[in-house]
């Protein structure tokens, strides 16, 4: 693999898209539970370890995944324009600021 060879901007996209994806599957559960502690009914529980466990005791491990598929489409597609853009604009500042 070339390191100067250029990438075509959809599979960065490609790239972003997978690395959102991730980011959801693995941030999903916490933002369950810091939604919970957040919200209304937020006084029933003790502490985030207890807000973690009565999920899981009441609802089951499906619940800390609730919501994700929304999530998903909105962070894959931000974090794929991101990658896109963050390389369209380093070929531009290199094509501007030579630094060799």
């Amino acid at each position: 693999m070339t390191p100067d060879k250029a990438i075509n901007p959809l599979i960065t996209g490609m790239f972003g898209a997978v690395a959102g994806a991730v980011s959801v599957f693995g941030n999903t559960p916490l933002d369950v539970i810091k939604t919970r502690m957040q919200g209304l009914e937020a006084k029933k529980y003790k502490s985030t370890l207890d807000c973690a466990v009565k999920i899981m005791k009441h609802e089951g491990p499906k619940a800390f995944y609730k919501g994700t598929v929304p999530r998903l489409g909105r962070v894959c597609m931000d974090v794929a324009i991101v990658f896109i853009i963050y390389e369209e604009v380093v070929k531009v500042l290199n094509n501007v600021w030579k630094t060799d």
